[in-house]
């Protein structure tokens, strides 16, 4: 499922990745800690230019047939492999169909009947990302209108089914206008709703300071243990380094792996970038960067 989220990406960032009109666009501001109920942009089609626009919606959708707005508490996903067959939803998923803009997501991965583990995911190219989603306006007892929407969940990829068995659909940049067009003459998509690549997601272990609703800072994703990554897996480098074969750094970390999280330190989504041939470079880096002073399993960095 996804319950939680962040949107670390600044409004000029979102404006050129998702084909929006900066001078348009409702303001927001970042988020660390997105939940149910909260507000947040969502990126549909204008009813009467056909432009990309975004728009502040509540995340938990309220049909317009609803008697109250209550029903918003357990709808915020949507089975993708069912969505189009329940009331509540298939109406706005063929019709009302959106994007929703982040940088990563929460998920819980249950180590027991009382116990969990929280866990960031986000891209490996850093890139913002887009949960195919869809909304709905409902008039309330006072005649106000409501929009609200809910995001689709498939199958977890076989990376994160270590930590779940479900995911939010994520879809590729070049699908963007596919999943909003609602012409009735076009088929709903459904070929876009599959788990994202497992080779371009990861993962790590964040404490449990996220499960605060009220907790919306950086802390949120500060790893704590190791990171799950792809079996072959490379960090997109700037043109202007040589990628460097990552190589193991004992005593800092049981393999070379482990490293690679340095690279999302700060928080994910960020555009920096580390090459590391060994610890003299790796001290370099972190030296450029003083706010870094968690540690690789337990130990302390060079």
């Amino acid at each position: 499922m996804c319950g939680r989220f962040a949107r670390k990406s600044t409004q000029e960032v979102l404006a050129e990745w998702l084909g929006l009109e900066l001078e348009e666009m409702p303001w927001f501001a970042p988020t660390f800690n997105a939940a149910p109920q909260s507000i947040q942009p969502v990126i549909r089609l204008n009813r009467d230019s056909g432009r990309r626009v975004a728009a502040l919606m509540r995340w938990g959708l309220v049909p317009f047939w609803a008697r109250s707005a209550k029903i918003g508490l357990s709808t915020i996903n949507a089975r993708a492999e069912k969505a189009a067959t329940k009331p509540a939803f298939r109406t706005a998923l063929k019709k009302r169909r959106c994007l929703v803009p982040a940088d990563a997501y929460y998920e819980w991965a249950q180590l027991g009947a009382k116990k969990s583990q929280s866990y960031v995911i986000a891209l490996t190219s850093g890139e913002p990302i887009a949960f195919t989603g869809f909304w709905e306006s409902w008039n309330g007892t006072g005649g106000s209108a409501l929009e609200t929407f809910a995001i689709l969940t498939t199958t977890a990829n076989e990376l994160l089914a270590t930590i779940h068995d479900r995911m939010p659909v994520i879809i590729e940049r070049k699908d963007y206008g596919r999943w909003l067009d609602v012409d009735e003459k076009i088929a709903l998509p459904t070929d876009l709703l599959h788990p994202y690549a497992a080779n371009q997601v990861y993962a790590w272990p964040v404490s449990d300071h996220v499960g605060n609703t009220q907790n919306n800072d950086a802390v949120n994703g500060q790893y704590t243990g190791r990171v799950i990554l792809p079996d072959e897996f490379t960090f997109p480098w700037p043109e202007s380094h040589k990628a460097y074969e990552w190589i193991d750094l004992p005593p800092y970390s049981g393999d070379a792996k482990t490293v690679r999280m340095v690279i999302r330190a700060i928080y994910p989504g960020s555009a920096d970038q580390i090459t590391c041939v060994g610890k003299v470079m790796l001290r370099q880096w972190l030296k450029s960067r003083p706010n870094i002073k968690s540690g690789i399993d337990g130990h302390e960095l060079p």
